[in-house]
């Protein structure tokens, strides 16, 4: 690409964001939302709440961040459609090193001071001295931020890093300087009466460990909003508990898997009780390519053509999670991204005859017991290690595990508790694998891929790799992925992403086997403005962070 031609191309990025409108309105049409009415959240966290509303503490960041703390912009993890936020406007240098942002005016925290460019530098010199609340890793690529006349931040980079707008501007809460620079140690002091820029409120007099109510900001900048009054989020351990808020109607939220739901959940309102679950990463079967035979790609292919993956999602995830496909680009959600003609040319479809093929091809041949061996007598035999707990993740490898044997493959399925497993992922220290990458989804293929496949994150190298978990390394596909860091042009990144899928086609360096999806049910009886399959302005779950934000400035009481 040209200098010119960048040039053009960042311009009409930041004028195209110049004119996003923010949420100002529902999907209602004639309806006119009043301020009032609550929604309650049915979202098994896992633990009670400890009332630390401290964005950047990992284990409590969705209690605060949408909520509370805002971004620079809102970027859609469905669609990458992104609006801007607390910032106005942004625009790339033509060499993609420098980032600067337009910062919106007349917005002020909830304690009536006014919100500035100096709390946005404020916020990431913070991160940069304290990397324990770099959550998203932003100093990996900053190498500078600083303020420009009364409204601009200019971030300037160490390389380019075009993608990184999703972490830096789209998950990095803002926060304000006249109360964090009073903190004395931000790492480990908790935030009990946060101070932020967003359409709630909340705090110490509001929160239990069981139950946390925030409350209608009423200087919030986006004028007329929030509709809602109050957002009630109860703590749940499991998800028994918060499946009977939502069956009941004591919730109006969800964001867990519920067996059987259509008789669990729909059934018990069928006019006002609705689920949408859009998939939003892979699960994978994980080669470590460092082993033979696992280092021959056409094994690997041997072992595509092998899995049902229409069975696993079936059978495994109660058809709740779709099939994957090779191409590992997520759909429906990333459709516009799949490189069709490549992938029909490989037609990765259940196929054992073909499977069978390839390996006969290489020398097998099968023993008596129908699994084949090498000249040598050594059995395709393998050992898959899983955590024991995810009862879905062990059904999807029974019905593998029985793929494999018509086959002729052998495996053998080690259920592990959390902790032994991430310690043998992290390390490299298995054969097969079954999970997925261990970083939040992205709002287009370009993140997962690359946490699949570049070579800086493989767990021989990283011991806390956050992708890339079997080793695999080409410095071809490295540079694909680098020069989808340098270019804010959306054509080239369809066609870096086309080569990118040729790789996982070719190569298989990892199977991604069913589509992890973000779960989703919600009620229609007291509230509307919900995002949905033919409205998707949002992603859906609760905890899809901040995209919940967005959702609950849709959202209003209906009579």
């Amino acid at each position: 690409m040209t200098r010119s031609r960048q040039t053009a191309v960042s311009l009409l990025a930041s004028v195209a964001v110049l004119f996003a409108a923010c949420i100002g309105s529902t999907s209602s049409g004639t309806v006119r939302p009043t301020p009032g009415g609550a929604v309650t959240i049915a979202n098994a966290s896992g633990t009670l709440w400890s009332c630390d509303f401290s964005p950047f503490n990992l284990s409590e960041n969705g209690d605060s961040l949408g909520l509370i703390y805002e971004t620079l912009v809102y970027d859609n993890l469905l669609n990458d459609a992104k609006t801007p936020w607390l910032a106005s406007s942004y625009r790339w240098s033509a060499d993609s090193k420098t980032l600067t942002f337009t910062i919106r005016p007349g917005v002020t925290w909830s304690d009536g001071q006014a919100f500035s460019a100096a709390d946005v530098v404020f916020t990431f010199k913070m991160l940069e001295a304290y990397r324990a609340l770099d959550l998203e890793s932003v100093w990996n690529v900053l190498s500078e931020v600083t303020q420009s006349g009364a409204d601009q931040v200019v971030m300037t980079f160490m390389r380019p890093a075009v993608p990184y707008l999703y972490q830096i501007a789209g998950r990095t809460a803002i926060v304000p300087q006249h109360i964090w620079s009073n903190i004395l140690n931000p790492v480990s002091e908790a935030v009990p009466n946060p101070i932020g820029t967003g359409p709630f409120t909340a705090g110490a007099s509001a929160c239990t460990p069981q139950n946390i109510t925030y409350s209608r900001n009423p200087h919030y900048w986006q004028k007329g909003l929030p509709h809602l009054q109050t957002v009630n989020y109860p703590a749940f351990i499991d998800n028994d508990v918060a499946n009977q808020y939502l069956a009941t109607g004591r919730a109006e939220w969800g964001g867990q898997f519920i067996p059987n739901i259509a008789t669990s959940y729909l059934a018990k309102d069928q006019a006002s009780n609705h689920y949408w679950f859009p998939p939003i990463h892979n699960v994978d079967l994980w080669f470590n390519v460092t082993k033979s035979p696992l280092d021959n790609k056409l094994v690997r292919r041997a072992f595509a053509y092998a899995i049902d993956r229409s069975g696993v999602s079936l059978r495994g995830e109660y058809g709740y999670e779709p099939p994957s496909n090779q191409t590992g680009v997520v759909t429906p959600t990333f459709s516009t991204w799949v490189d069709t003609v490549d992938a029909q040319k490989y037609d990765y479809k259940f196929d054992t005859a073909k499977a069978t093929t390839l390996l006969e091809q290489l020398g097998f041949t099968k023993n008596g017991s129908g699994i084949f061996e090498d000249g040598s007598g050594t059995k395709l035999s393998f050992t898959v290690i899983n955590i024991g707990g995810y009862t879905d993740w062990v059904a999807s490898l029974q019905v593998i595990q029985d793929n494999l044997k018509q086959a002729g493959i052998e495996m053998a399925v080690q259920n592990l508790s959390s902790s032994d497993y991430f310690n043998a992922l992290y390390t490299g220290n298995f054969q097969l694998a079954y999970g997925s990458v261990a970083t939040s989804a992205g709002p287009n293929p370009y993140y997962e891929l690359r946490n699949m496949l570049h070579s800086v994150t493989p767990a021989d190298i990283d011991p806390i790799a956050a992708g890339n978990f079997g080793g695999f390394s080409s410095k071809s596909v490295d540079g694909l992925f680098d020069q989808f860091d340098s270019t804010t042009d959306p054509t080239q990144q369809h066609k870096l992403m086309n080569q990118i899928q040729a790789v996982m086609l070719e190569d298989v360096p990892v199977i991604p086997v069913t589509e992890s999806v973000a779960w989703y049910e919600y009620s229609t009886k007291r509230l509307a403005g919900w995002p949905t399959r033919s409205d998707q302005f949002a992603a859906p779950a609760p905890w899809n962070l901040p995209d919940m934000e967005v959702t609950l400035l849709h959202l209003y009481k209906t009579g």
